[in-house]
């Protein structure tokens, strides 16, 4: 009877099988650390992606809140304003009034006219 060696000299029949399974566990393991690999890969490009969307989007929010505020500024200026019209005298206002629509009524009168 004869012992067949492998390679580096163990006998076949004890190490052969162990080295066949544990090189199968050890190309599933590569293949699975390798799949791993590039799903960690893809997952940090896309969250490299979603951080500089969220500062690209902070920075939009702050231009609208600056843009809301100094519009809200000129709101408050034209209240205001529109207040200190009101608390005139009210002939005055009136006054204004009659004047604009006997403007817009000979406006409407000349185009009319025109035609």
């Amino acid at each position: 009877l004869g012992v067949v060696f492998l390679g580096d000299g163990a006998p076949a029949s004890s190490y052969g099988y162990t080295n066949s399974g544990y090189s199968v566990y050890e190309e599933e393991n590569e293949r699975l650390t390798e799949s791993l690999r590039t799903k960690v890969s893809a997952i940090k490009s896309l969250s490299i992606e979603i951080g500089t969307e969220v500062k690209n989007q902070n920075k939009m929010l702050s231009e609208m809140d600056n843009d809301f505020d100094s519009t809200g500024g000129l709101l408050g200026a034209t209240m205001g304003r529109l207040r200190t019209l009101s608390r005139g005298s009210q002939t005055k206002l009136l006054c204004y009034m009659m004047l604009f629509s006997l403007f817009v009524f000979f406006v409407i009168y000349w185009i009319i006219k025109m035609r």
